[in-house]
């Protein structure tokens, strides 16, 4: 299994495979060519309530990534969470995300989601 994190705004790579966009909404400035995104699972993303209670600083990135956690077991997004790991076992898979800090964003707790997973 083979999981990348990258912000969307570097330009792709050979080695990206199927690039995922892991935002709710897309990038600002950012042609959809220019992005070259594969999928858009945008259930599998943070809720909106989510991402402006840890963007207005009301708790711990370790706090938010319990709450997201906790999202990802609703039906639709578990069921798109099993296909990027479905994915991520045919080859390269990159998660994508507008994020300034991708280690420390989101996407970062789906790629530990994915990485469990495959045990």
């Amino acid at each position: 299994m083979s999981v990348r994190l990258r912000r969307v705004y570097e330009p792709p790579e050979p080695e990206d495979g199927v690039r995922v966009l892991v935002d709710r909404l897309w990038p600002r400035g950012l042609s959809k060519d220019a992005a070259r995104v594969d999928e858009w699972p945008k259930a599998l993303t943070p809720s909106t309530e989510l991402r402006r209670w840890y963007h207005a600083g009301e708790g711990s990135y370790e706090e938010f990534g319990s709450r997201y956690e906790a999202e990802l077991e609703a039906p639709e997004a578990a069921e798109l969470l099993d296909h990027v790991k479905e994915l991520s076992a045919k080859g390269a898979v990159t998660l994508l995300t507008s994020a300034k800090d991708p280690e420390h964003s989101h996407a970062a707790v789906l790629a530990r989601l994915l990485a469990s997973r495959s045990r």
